[in-house]
């Protein structure tokens, strides 16, 4: 018979409508302004703390709707974002530096609804408030740490193997390995060459200098600023975390760039220092041979460098490394028998393995904490890149009394600086430096404004569209009416169960766009209707060659603009992927109710009857 849906089909439309509804309930409830606090000095988030905050704010006369302690976080609920900003000030004061205070929006689900996976559309930036950084990656920076640590192995390599070798540089067209004859390169050639694929040798031999120059190969480059751009994003996740942020968005752009949204978040320079800061810690035998004075003339011994003493003074080192920050597990500041500040270091297995092996063999002598740290100088290079200036200071020299394992302190630094670099340390040393390019705060009262404006155009849009099918297709133009609206609701229901996806402002520009198009397929089928019965076709006739016929040239039109959305997700970062995804989104509801929606119900109300006439 013709125009009659199974009876399964029928159920899959309400089931799939229902669903998109459920799902799109959360939103109804909104936000509430709210205040989290997280600890990151070391201090714990207890019962005590939401009852020392509750206490502060009811000084302040803050009404407080809700404290949520959970995961060692506390959530404050509040009234409204004036309350929200007086709060987080009282707060701060209250608990000191121990704590991050960051403003936040909580969404305000029934806890029934939250236990079922109910929860709202996560907001971008332009619509919560909260700071946007563009930064770029210092890959100067990464190829220099990467040739330094080639130069090392190179040494250790020709020392095992037992090849003489007379220097080894890194100088201006590579790293330089000078020998003594033309049979010893050769072998030092072959033998390197066996070892790393990854570099280029060529025999620079001029008279009897016997010279073997070594680069990266144009592919171990790239390796080497993707893995240096890939760790630099995860190190400024970790660090987001340690920050406290809900809902932070940390993504590439491009081949050097990272984009850091800090939703929520109006403390511009507590963000900017633990983001770009680039402390780190590398530990060094103390040269005791070398003589100081000699050393600060310029007569540095071959295999040591001299570095400047926190509080004054001058010791030279060792160039080898015997630990990095990298095999840094945790690090907690704390204080020591006599109240001075230490950082506490756990490192990792392998960490504990490699110093307790170098500690073994060095018990009696001294050992030196080197800290390193790069800082904007406020100039820029030729290339128009911020110039970096790279700190190295001693913090700590220290007798090793006995061998070490995973945990020790670090001791010499000052209350703020253990702190800071206890926080560094749990979330990684980044690979390479990196710099501010580009810095926005969107407050939170602007947000509100773009959501408000977004909601407004989609209104008026949305009603144009209902009377002008209203009134242009009668009965069928009800229906119409009644698909888009379902649409709409699915499009709210996908965004909300989707993990990842944010709505921003140009995603309600492309729900505002999808409203438009969503009645694109049903004009079309109608249209077709009515050309049918034109031609004389009986009105199941018409109906089922209008829906049929019209189908090829709905999914084409779709497809290429799903395919054009796809594309602009691929390629695009930030509000261009926001868009993206609610049009692509969109585009399939759409696809579903104007279809499949709309013809259950043209089915259930005129299917397999007869009927001479159409309110079309």
């Amino acid at each position: 018979m013709l125009n009659k849906y199974p009876m399964w089909k029928n159920l899959m439309v309400i089931l799939v409508i229902a669903v998109g509804a459920f799902y799109a309930i959360p939103n109804l409830f909104g936000e509430d302004h709210a205040v989290q606090v997280v600890a990151t000095r070391g201090a714990e988030v207890s019962a005590s703390t939401m009852s020392t905050v509750n206490e502060v704010l009811k000084s302040k006369g803050i009404a407080v709707k809700r404290s949520e302690l959970e995961n060692g976080q506390l959530l404050v609920r509040v009234n409204n974002g004036e309350a929200q900003l007086v709060a987080k000030e009282a707060i701060s004061e209250a608990l000191g530096d121990k704590f991050t205070v960051a403003l936040n929006l909580a969404p305000a689900v029934p806890a029934w609804l939250e236990a079922m996976g109910g929860s709202p559309m996560k907001l971008g930036l332009d619509l919560r408030g909260g700071v946007h950084f563009l930064m770029e990656v210092d890959m100067g920076e990464a190829i220099r740490k990467m040739t330094e640590a080639k130069v090392a192995d190179f040494r250790t390599d020709l020392r095992a193997e037992r090849i003489r070798y007379a220097g080894i540089r890194n100088g201006a067209k590579g790293i330089e390995i000078k020998f003594r004859d033309a049979e010893t390169l050769a072998k030092a050639e072959s033998f390197l060459k066996s070892r790393s694929n990854d570099m280029v040798f060529v025999d620079k031999t001029v008279g009897e200098d016997y010279v073997l120059v070594a680069n990266p190969s144009e592919t171990y480059l790239q390796q080497v600023k993707e893995e240096a751009l890939q760790q630099n994003i995860t190190t400024l996740r970790n660090r987001v975390n340690e920050l406290g942020v809900a809902e932070p968005v940390v993504q590439r752009q491009g081949a050097e760039r990272i984009i850091v949204e800090l939703p929520g978040v109006q403390d511009t320079a507590r963000a900017k220092e633990i983001l770009s800061a680039t402390a780190s810690i590398e530990f060094h035998m103390v040269d005791e041979k070398a003589d100081v004075q000699a050393a600060m003339s310029g007569r540095v011994p071959a295999g040591s460098e001299l570095y400047e003493r926190r509080g004054g003074g001058a010791v030279v080192l060792k160039k080898a490394v015997m630990l990095t920050g990298d095999h840094i597990q945790g690090a907690q500041p704390s204080f020591d028998e006599y109240s001075r500040p230490q950082v506490a270091i756990n490192l990792d297995a392998k960490g504990g393995s490699i110093f307790s092996n170098v500690t073994k063999d060095n018990i009696g002598y001294p050992m030196a904490t080197l800290f390193i740290e790069y800082k904007d100088t406020g100039e820029k290079n030729a290339d128009g890149s911020v110039k970096m200036k790279k700190i190295e200071e001693v913090i700590s020299v220290a007798t090793i009394q006995a061998r070490l394992g995973r945990n020790f302190v670090i001791t010499g630094l000052e209350h703020a600086e253990a702190q800071n670099l206890a926080l560094l340390l749990r979330a990684g040393a980044l690979i390479a430096p990196v710099y501010i390019v580009e810095e926005r705060t969107i407050g939170p009262s602007l947000g509100q404004e773009n959501i408000e404006n977004g909601m407004q155009a989609m209104i008026w849009g949305m009603a144009v569209v209902l009377i002008f099918m209203l009134v242009y297709y009668r009965g069928f133009g009800l229906i119409a009416n009644l698909a888009l609206t379902a649409n709409l609701v699915m499009v709210v229901g996908v965004m909300s169960m989707i993990p990842g996806a944010v709505l921003t402002l140009p995603g309600i520009a492309g729900m505002v766009l999808t409203v438009g198009m969503a009645v694109d397929g049903n004009v079309l089928i109608y249209e077709r209707i009515r050309e049918e019965l034109r031609n004389g076709r009986s009105v199941q006739q018409a109906i089922h060659e209008g829906y049929g016929n019209a189908f090829s040239t709905i999914a084409d039109a779709n497809i290429t603009t799903f395919m054009t959305a796809l594309i602009l997700f691929a390629v695009g970062t930030g509000a261009v992927k926001g868009f993206a995804v609610t049009l692509m989104i969109g585009i399939a509801t759409s696809m579903f109710t104007a279809i499949v929606g709309t013809r259950s119900i043209v089915n259930a109300i005129w299917g397999g009857k007869r009927v001479k006439k159409l309110s079309i």
